[in-house]
C-alpha cells in the first residue's frame, strides 16, 4: 500500500491553505499527496439555473482542483501531487477518501479580528469519525507563521496536550514525530484541577500546590521516557497548569508550529465526538492542529 498524505479542496480560501501546508508536510515526510476535491452537485432544480447548469457546474468542478494542482507541483517541485475529484457529501467522501493514508488536512476560517479558526459542520463531522490524524489549517496560514524568528531551530516548537491521567501512547508518538521532522523542541502542555474538597473552601497552601503539580509531572515523565529516549535531540519541556486544558493549549499555539491532541475513537451508541478540549482548541487555536484519533 502507498503511503500518502490527503488534503480536502473546495475552492475556499481555507482549502487552498490546507493543500499548502499538506505540501509542505508532504516534503518533509517524502510522501506523495493526493489532492481531493469533493463536488456536491447543486439540486436538480438549482441545476437547470442558466448561471448553475451542468456545463458550468462541470467547468469549475474541474477547474478548481486542475489548477490547484498546477500551482503545488510548481512550488513544491519535489512532491508528487496527484488530484482527484470525488461526487457526494463532502464529510462522507473526505472520509472515504483518507481511509488508507497517513494524514487528512483540512482548512478552517479564521476569525475576524480573533486569532483562531471557525471550524464548520463539515471539519468537525470529519474530525470526529476519521480514525487517522487530521490536521486544520486557517485560511491564512504561511509558512512563516511556523518558522522561528528569534531561536536557532528552523521551526517554532510543537506543542502537545495530554491528558496525565491517562497519556496516549499513539498521540506522544505523533508529536515527537512531528519535532523530529522540524528539528524543533517539544513542549508538553496539561492541566490539573484542585481537587473537590479544596476547591469548596479548604485552603490550598503553597508547598500542597507544588507537591499536587509535581505529581502530575512525574507521572507524565514516566509516560514520556520511551520517547525521550528515542529522540534524545529533542529538547522537551514540560508546562503542568492548573485549570482548563484548552486554554492553556490556545495560549501556548501562539508561539507553535503545530498543536498536536488527542481524541478518543468512541464506536457506542451515542456516536463520534471530539470531546471538550479538542472543541476549543480547534476553534481558537492560532496555530494548525493535528487530531490524532485512539483507542
Amino acid at each position: 500500500m502507498v503511503r500518502t498524505l490527503v488534503a480536502g479542496l473546495d475552492g475556499s480560501p481555507e482549502s487552498s491553505a490546507a493543500a499548502e501546508w499538506a505540501a509542505r508536510e508532504a516534503e518533509l515526510r517524502g510522501l506523495p499527496l493526493k489532492i481531493v476535491h469533493v463536488w456536491e452537485p447543486a439540486p436538480d432544480p438549482l441545476a437547470q439555473a442558466p448561471l448553475l447548469g451542468a456545463e458550468t457546474q462541470q467547468h469549475w468542478s474541474e477547474r478548481i482542483p486542475r489548477e490547484a494542482g498546477e500551482g503545488l507541483r510548481r512550488r513544491h517541485p519535489g512532491v508528487d501531487v496527484t488530484v482527484e475529484q470525488v461526487t457526494g457529501t463532502p464529510s462522507d467522501a473526505l472520509v472515504d477518501a483518507a481511509k488508507d493514508a497517513e494524514l487528512l488536512v483540512l482548512g478552517s476560517r479564521g476569525l475576524s479580528g480573533v486569532g483562531g479558526f471557525l471550524v464548520g459542520s463539515v471539519g468537525l463531522s470529519v474530525v470526529a469519525r476519521a480514525e487517522l490524524p487530521v490536521v486544520l489549517v486557517r485560511a491564512d496560514e504561511q509558512a512563516a507563521d511556523e518558522t522561528s524568528p528569534v531561536s536557532a531551530a528552523p521551526y517554532r516548537p510543537v506543542v502537545l496536550g495530554l491528558d496525565a491521567g491517562a497519556p496516549s501512547d499513539t498521540v506522544i508518538e505523533f508529536a515527537f514525530a512531528e519535532a523530529a521532522r522540524r528539528d524543533t523542541s517539544l513542549r508538553v502542555v496539561y492541566g490539573w484541577n484542585i481537587p473537590p474538597y479544596y476547591a469548596y473552601g479548604l485552603a490550598l497552601d503553597a508547598g500542597l500546590h507544588d507537591e499536587l503539580s509535581r505529581e502530575e509531572t512525574d507521572s507524565l515523565t514516566e509516560a514520556l521516557r520511551p520517547w525521550r529516549q528515542k529522540h534524545p535531540e529533542i529538547e522537551v519541556a514540560l508546562e503542568p497548569r492548573v485549570g482548563s486544558a484548552a486554554d492553556h493549549l490556545v495560549d501556548a499555539s501562539r508561539e507553535a508550529s503545530l498543536v498536536v491532541i488527542g481524541r478518543r475513537i468512541r464506536r457506542g451508541a451515542f456516536g463520534a465526538h471530539i470531546g471538550p478540549v479538542a472543541h476549543g482548541v480547534l476553534h481558537h487555536s492560532t496555530a494548525p492542529v493535528a487530531v490524532v484519533a485512539h483507542d
